[in-house]
């Protein structure tokens, strides 16, 4: 009998989209995306950082004062589209932690992603948001919140021969 407590295909690509923003080294706010396709296979995936080539640690990372982290930070949205490669991202699913705020919007709507599935909707009232959730709309791309049936899901890198 095969087993019952597997994880969704919603869960799972939420789950690789949490594991990319791991990467990010921003100290205040780590987001990841997931791109996939119709047939359930990952395009790419991204999280927020600097653009290649460009040193994290002469860089600001604050986020108050005469030189913050903001317009140096690509978004992990920007970020997974850009790694895509040249694949086409029609009709693609993002997977994102955070619901992208309006410049991602449009970077989303101009590859051709039908779908944004998000998890938090922390500036839902910011004009960015508002923005970004006009312009989505308007373009028909679905936004969809992701109510996992599990509130944590625990990775391991030990070995587990019995699994």
């Amino acid at each position: 009998m095969k087993r019952q407590d597997y994880i969704s295909w919603d869960e799972y690509f939420m789950g690789v989209s949490l594991l990319a923003a791991k990467r990010s080294k921003d100290p205040n706010t780590q987001v990841g995306a997931c791109i996939v396709d119709s047939n359930h296979v990952i395009l790419s995936t991204g999280y927020n950082g600097f653009p290649l080539g460009c040193s994290d640690d002469e860089l600001p990372w604050a986020r108050t004062g005469e030189d913050t982290k903001y317009p140096y930070v690509v978004h992990a949205e920007l970020n997974a589209i850009l790694n895509s490669g040249g694949k086409s991202l029609r009709d693609a699913t993002i997977y994102v932690g955070l619901f992208p705020c309006n410049e991602c919007a449009k970077a989303i709507i101009q590859s051709g992603i039908r779908e944004v599935v998000y998890l938090d909707d922390k500036y839902a009232n910011a004009k960015s948001t508002l923005a970004s959730k006009r312009l989505l709309s308007m373009a028909g791309v679905k936004m969809r919140k992701l109510k996992p049936r599990e509130k944590t899901l625990v990775l391991s890198f030990e070995s587990n021969p019995d699994r």
